[in-house]
């Protein structure tokens, strides 16, 4: 925060109004009370970190027209970190203390997410006797009837809120909103108003597409200086990705609040549970480290994951193996998608891993649009060698079936499994000249048990891939689906990202168990060959 204000008070554009920011400032300790928790009852002292946004927001102006700098700010936070309460004091301050015939709004994916804000604002206006003195609480609204002002709760129904001239907007849990239209909507409904405010606050979420993930990025550029854009305050409180997510300095990090709102013991607790269960790994990081996650849940633990390299890096391990028998599987995307043919090689002694090599396949046009677009450096991948861009703006096919082809040449390609969608005509070429292709089913049935045993492999450490890059990115994208009988699968419709590299690992490692005799490995077929160098 101290950067921002830094900004802010360096800019020759802008002056400081010290007055109206200590205004602002003491609004909350002054009229506000806490209606929850230790502190119910006690004045709303705002913590450093509030006190400087609230500075910023009322205190920097534009110095040819004197009017409010910022019209949008962004809060990234952590839960537990006093959100709502904070959202809830500034919406009463723009209600009470902003511009006459204030309209103030608290908006959100659903009503009901929208009141959480709005009922702790009501509990702080009937806590307050000056505020009830001049304040009428009603269910889904506040009004002073004094200023002509009003607060009001919104439903998620964008098409009606049109005729609207709102002067604040609170939108809260932004990552939850499914499009655009809503807030598009009161976006451009405070056009009219001299000085408004939107206040868009939520914590991480699990899709990076959609409006939150695009305004995410934006306040991200805005903080980093590669946009100018001092309408938009961003207040991010998060771990970088780089971070040791178990290290108590990457928490203080996403929870400004620390030790007051949230407690260091809680977050320890939080922590070692995400410890114990993989599983919730993703929500740890997400709720209370406040990283995007590519899924709800983790399906791969990633510290395992990474112990699995091996002692051959990926760029080396096809000529390493050469001659080695394998099984492999193809997961043939969409036209314009990546398509996977992964190899993998079972162990030929007792302290030999199981080797995984993947190729990818992408069309070669859209690689610089899907890399600017999805932040995922395809791009540099492919110019690396970690995926193969085929021409055009469709992946070729022709290029995977010769890449099938060189495979079986220089290894002992046992047999090669293969999802059936849109493959036929492939695999009728590759059958044809007596490839082992089988196929493999999608559902529960085929894929749960190499799927166990594959998060089993990636848990035992028994698994080596080089590290690849595409692949290490995929693992770290699957989401897996659960039956009621304990069985599961990969999901790609719920997982974040491409995930087709791991599906078909697992559908390698499917027909590999077919050959397992008995558990003591797998075994080769008698007429099997080494390949000629």
């Amino acid at each position: 925060m101290d950067r921002l204000w830094e900004r802010y008070a360096n800019d020759p554009r802008f002056v400081f109004d010290k007055a109206a920011a200590e205004k602002a400032c003491d609004f909350f300790p002054t009229f506000l009370r806490h209606s929850k928790g230790r502190l119910a009852g006690k004045p709303f002292h705002l913590k450093y970190w509030q006190r400087r946004v609230v500075s910023i927001i009322f205190g920097f102006k534009w110095a040819a027209t004197g009017r409010r700098v910022v019209r949008r700010a962004y809060l990234f936070i952590a839960r537990k970190n006093g959100k709502s309460t904070f959202a809830a004091g500034l919406a009463l301050l723009l209600l009470l203390a902003g511009e006459r015939s204030a309209e103030i709004y608290s908006a959100a994916a659903d009503r009901e997410q929208a009141s959480i804000v709005f009922r702790e604002a009501a509990s702080m206006v009937l806590a307050s006797p000056p505020l009830s003195r001049v304040c009428e609480v009603f269910k889904r609204s506040v009004i002073c009837a004094r200023l002509m002002s009003s607060y009001g709760v919104l439903s998620s129904d964008a098409e009606t809120k049109h005729g609207l001239n709102p002067s604040g907007i609170i939108f809260d849990e932004l990552h939850t909103q499914p499009n655009r239209d809503l807030l598009d909507v009161l976006h451009t409904a405070v056009g009219a108003r001299e000085e408004p405010l939107e206040a868009l606050m939520t914590t991480a979420g699990s899709r990076r597409q959609g409006i939150c993930w695009e305004v995410h990025e934006q306040a991200v550029r805005v903080r980093d200086g590669v946009d100018d854009d001092p309408s938009l305050l961003p207040i991010l409180f998060m771990a970088d990705e780089a971070d040791d997510w178990t290290d108590p300095r990457t928490w203080a990090k996403a929870n400004p609040s620390v030790g007051d709102a949230v407690s260091l013991e809680y977050l320890a607790q939080e922590c070692a549970h995400a410890k114990r269960v993989p599983g919730y790994e993703n929500t740890f990081r997400r709720l209370h480290l406040n990283m995007w996650t590519q899924q709800d849940t983790r399906w791969l633990p990633m510290a395992d994951w990474q112990q699995c390299a091996g002692p051959v890096g990926w760029k080396e391990l096809a000529r390493f193996l050469f001659g080695r028998p394998c099984f492999g599987a193809l997961d043939l995307s969409s036209t314009t998608d990546i398509t996977a043919w992964v190899k993998l090689f079972p162990p030929q002694g007792d302290d030999d891993p199981w080797f995984i090599v993947p190729r990818f396949f992408v069309p070669e046009r859209n690689i610089d649009l899907r890399s600017r677009r999805d932040r995922v450096p395809y791009d540099l991948w492919a110019r690396d060698g970690a995926m193969t861009a085929t021409p055009g703006n469709v992946v070729d096919y022709g290029a995977v079936e010769m890449a099938i082809r060189e495979d079986a040449g220089a290894y002992g390609l046992i047999e090669a499994p293969y999802d059936r969608w849109n493959a036929t005509q492939l695999v009728t070429n590759l059958t044809a000249d007596g490839l082992p292709m089988v196929p493999f089913g999608q559902g529960f049935a085929s894929m749960s048990a190499p799927a166990k045993r594959f998060e089993a492999m990636v848990v035992g450490h028994e698994l080596a891939h080089g590290g690849h890059p595409v692949l290490h990115w995929m693992a770290e994208n699957v989401a897996i689906d659960r039956d009621a009988a304990d069985n599961i699968k990969p999901n790609k419709a719920t997982s974040g990202e491409r995930i087709d590299g791991i599906v078909a690992a697992v559908m390698a490692l499917g027909r590999a168990i077919v050959f397992d005799g008995g558990g003591q490995g797998v075994e080769i077929p008698a007429d099997y060959e080494v390949p000629l160098a």
